[in-house]
């Protein structure tokens, strides 16, 4: 696959080191390695190297959606990939699917739904702060999300403009307080996806998906922990990113029959 001006490349020196870098004719990106004039990388082919200025080779990568998530702008702590792989499972989502997602942050997850939901679903993402969206705005952008998505500055809590949805995710300190909207929004069946930090909003949010009648109702944790694979020293790494969060599951249950 061919490089084109304006497409996003990884220059990977190293697994520490890589480098999302937008490619601009005329423009040069510069490293502790040397610079790399953008100009060359433009009629290459992904997978390809390149060589700096101090004569160090960087393979030209073409990026992953958790490249985009990773390297994104951030003002909030971003959701872990680990936990964005659950979520993405348990809700059920997939192509044209309608999702609400409150709050956006610096969209992280924003992309990964959209990402799933393309090319003719939409996420409708809820975010009470203005600079946020703007930051989101930008990460979504660039990578090729935006179209998919449609951001809201507004509160959650004070009820969900969309109705028939396929899933809610909640990424915000109080979810207990959306489960009610998103019981009124979601299509019999729908899921609601809660991600929580500590245990209190863990169990507020449970007793309420209870008295709004949700279902199958699961809550777990996502511990990762990164191997050192080198013949004969294979062990866990030392450091790993341990507790990140809870995750909620729940289903809306169909009236009675």
């Amino acid at each position: 696959m061919k490089i084109f001006e304006g497409d996003y490349v990884l220059l990977y020196l190293d697994q520490r080191r890589t480098y999302l870098v937008k490619v601009e004719a005329g423009k040069t990106f510069h490293t502790h390695k040397g610079f790399i004039r953008l100009d060359d990388l433009i009629g290459g082919e992904y997978g390809s190297k390149i060589t700096s200025s101090l004569g160090v080779d960087f393979v030209v990568l073409r990026p992953l959606l958790r490249d985009f998530i990773f390297k994104s702008t951030r003002k909030t702590q971003i959701i872990y990939p680990k936990d964005i792989a659950l979520i993405i499972l348990f809700s059920g989502i997939g192509p044209g699917s309608r999702v609400v997602e409150a709050g956006t942050g610096t969209g992280a997850l924003t992309t990964a739904l959209a990402h799933y939901v393309r090319p003719d679903g939409k996420v409708y993402s809820y975010e009470i702060k203005g600079e946020y969206l703007e930051v989101a705005k930008r990460n979504l952008n660039r990578a090729g999300m935006l179209d998919f998505v449609e951001l809201k500055n507004k509160d959650v809590t004070n009820g969900i403009d969309e109705k028939d949805l396929d899933a809610v995710i909640l990424d915000m300190a109080t979810p207990w307080e959306a489960v009610s909207h998103a019981n009124k929004s979601l299509k019999p069946c729908g899921t609601i996806v809660s991600f929580s930090p500590t245990v209190d909003q863990v169990v507020k949010t449970v007793e309420s998906l209870k008295e709004h009648g949700f279902v199958d109702i699961e809550t777990v944790e996502c511990l990762l922990r990164g191997l050192q694979v080198e013949r004969g020293k294979v062990r866990p790494h030392t450091l790993m990113t341990g507790h990140t969060g809870y995750i909620t599951f729940a289903r809306k249950s169909a009236s009675i029959l």
